[in-house]
Parts: C-alpha cells; structure tokens; sequence
C-alpha cells in the first residue's frame, strides 16, 4: 500500500492530542478517521481519551465499518457509521472529524445555524454550517439526519450533540473543525456587544468569487442557497425549512439589515466596555 499506515496513525494521534488541549473534546467524546482507499479506513477507537492516543490504539476497518484490525482491548468508534456516510457520499473527501468544541456545539444545542456573513476568511473558506436533525448516537438516525447536508457543505453542526468537519486530508478536516469554533466563538462573542455587523449581498459575492478564484476544495454554496434559490446561502435567513428541511429558531433568521450595528454603536459599546474593565 502506497500510504505509511503507521505515519497516518501517528498523524490521527496527534490530532486527537490538538483536539483534547483545545477542549473540542471531554473525558472519551470525539473520534477521527481516515481514508485509506475505498474499502479500507483507519478510525479512532471508542472508549478512550482522544488526548492520550498512541498508535497502537488506531482501528482498521472496511466501508462498512467491520474491523480488519484491531489490537486486543480496541473496538472502532461507535460513530463510525456517520463516517462511512459520509465517504460513501462524498467520494472526494480523504478524513473526518467529530468534535464537541464548547462554543458550535453551544449553538447546535441552541438550535442556531451558523449561517451569518461576519468575516471574509469564514465566508470563503468555510461557508455556511448548519444543523442535522437530532439523532441517536451510534445508531443509523445521526448519518440519515447529516446525509442531505453532505452534498453541498463541509461542515455540519449536529442538533445537541456536537460538530461534524471533512475534507480532503486530516489536517484539512481538522481545521475545518478549528474554523467552526473560532466562527462560532466570534459570532457568540459579537451578539453580547449588540449583535455583529453581517456583510451585505454583494461583498459575500464578492467573497464568493475569490472562493471561485482561489479554487478551494470542498462543496461550497457560492452560487445558490439550496434553500432559497435566489439568494446567497449566507444571506437567505437561517437554513430553514425549504429545500434542505432544516428545522431551527426563527431569532437567527435576519438578515444584515436587522443585525447590523454602526460603527459609532460599536465605538460606545467597546468604550463602555474598556472602561468597566478599567482599560480606558
């Protein structure tokens, strides 16, 4: 096989690591896997701490998610049928990893897509992130939920449960994980300053069209929104009902006009702020 297995179990190791330092992850929550080839996957097992991997710990398993090797003691994930979903669905994707990163899976909890047009690098490397339906873990209910959201995002937040990130290699997928949290972070952070100032139609264009140019990979909705047909995704409303059957609150389905702040507005309230903090 022209992969080192044991390079990439090393790499999953060390990801699992970044993953648990960076409290995406409690206790034994989480898990990783990669695509070796079309029938054969390496994946993090269950019932460990993905911040004390060793290679040794790594799980091999077909597309089906059977184990072809395991050492004693290791089962594969018990999410691996979300994974399988998604390669089986999205040929072009080498890794994935689900995480619980405090701030996005506070908003999937919430019932909240990620969908707010706020800053340039999320806009054209992330796009929008929405939710999956709720679902069982470890049971077919998560991978039906996340299967329609496959075909056009890179990330998929899952109702009360945590964030779903995949893309061409590991580390790519990581970061996608590490884009997630810092997005929703930001986005957080803004509404207790009086809301973020959202980007306008034409500059998420313009985003778009430099996604375009960079030809990143991945799905991406830069031309259409699935669910209104004429408008941006990042300007259509909340990821809702139409199209996709996304089921969330209302409160996030404004457009820039309702949520914008003015500069001056930001001024006051970072003045009021600093001051408070005795800063100013």
């Amino acid at each position: 096989m022209a992969v080192n297995e044991f390079e990439i179990k090393k790499q999953i190791c060390d990801i699992g690591k970044r993953i648990y330092n960076r409290n995406m992850v409690a206790a034994n929550d989480g898990n990783i896997s990669v695509k070796l080839d079309d029938h054969t996957f390496l994946c993090t097992p269950t019932g460990v701490s993905k911040g004390f991997m060793t290679p040794e710990y790594i799980c091999k398993v077909n597309e089906k998610g059977e184990v072809i090797q395991a050492n004693p003691g290791f089962r594969p994930s018990s999410e691996i049928k979300m994974h399988m979903r998604v390669y089986e669905k999205r040929p072009d994707v080498g890794s994935v990893v689900h995480a619980h990163p405090v701030y996005a899976t506070s908003f999937a909890i919430a019932g909240i897509p990620l969908t707010q047009p706020i800053m340039p690098e999320a806009v054209i490397a992330l796009g929008c992130v929405p939710i999956a339906p709720y679902g069982t873990p470890s049971t077919n209910e998560i991978p039906d939920a996340v299967e329609k959201y496959l075909p056009y995002f890179d990330a998929v937040l899952l109702e009360s449960h945590g964030a779903l990130t995949y893309s061409t290699d590991l580390l790519s997928a990581y970061m996608k994980m590490e884009s997630v949290e810092f997005y929703a972070q930001l986005l957080y952070q803004s509404k207790q300053l009086g809301g973020p100032k959202e980007f306008d139609k034409a500059t998420v264009q313009r985003l778009y069209e430099i996604r375009r140019k960079m030809g990143l990979p991945g799905k991406h909705p830069a031309n259409l929104c699935q669910n209104k047909g004429s408008l941006n995704c990042h300007n259509c409303g909340s990821c809702e009902n139409d199209g996709l059957g996304q089921h969330t609150g209302s409160t996030y389905a404004h457009g820039a006009e309702n949520n914008s702040v003015s500069a001056d507005q930001v001024a006051e309230i970072t003045r009021k702020v600093m001051e408070q903090l005795g800063m100013n």
